[in-house]
């Protein structure tokens, strides 16, 4: 089993200011079933140890910049492709990662 821990000085708070006011912030708290502000700040730490180990796996397979071209190039392809098939847009994206050259000309 993995086990992590991490210590973040912060203030975070679930009533008043902002949202009271704005709509997405209430939206946010609703899905995550936010029960107070010590809870809200242990899912902000959690948040911060899984975006840790992602950037650990990055280092330790593909490294940081093979990745987010691959995670680019996979965006790039999706949002020019969008009304293409999955198989489409599998074939065009593995072209595209080939290549090298992650640009929207090059994917149409």
């Amino acid at each position: 089993a993995l086990h992590g821990s991490i210590e973040l000085p912060m203030q975070v708070g679930i009533v008043g200011g902002t949202i009271r006011s704005h709509p997405t912030a209430k939206a946010a708290l609703g899905m995550l079933e936010v029960e107070s502000a010590s809870h809200l700040g242990e899912i902000i730490a959690a948040v911060g140890l899984a975006q840790n180990l992602g950037a650990l796996r990055a280092l330790a397979t593909e490294g940081i910049q093979r990745g987010h071209m691959s995670m680019h190039a996979r965006s790039v392809v999706a949002r020019v492709l969008a009304g293409e098939s999955e198989e489409v847009r599998q074939k065009v994206y593995a072209e595209v990662v080939r290549s090298g050259d992650v640009k929207e000309e090059k994917v149409l």
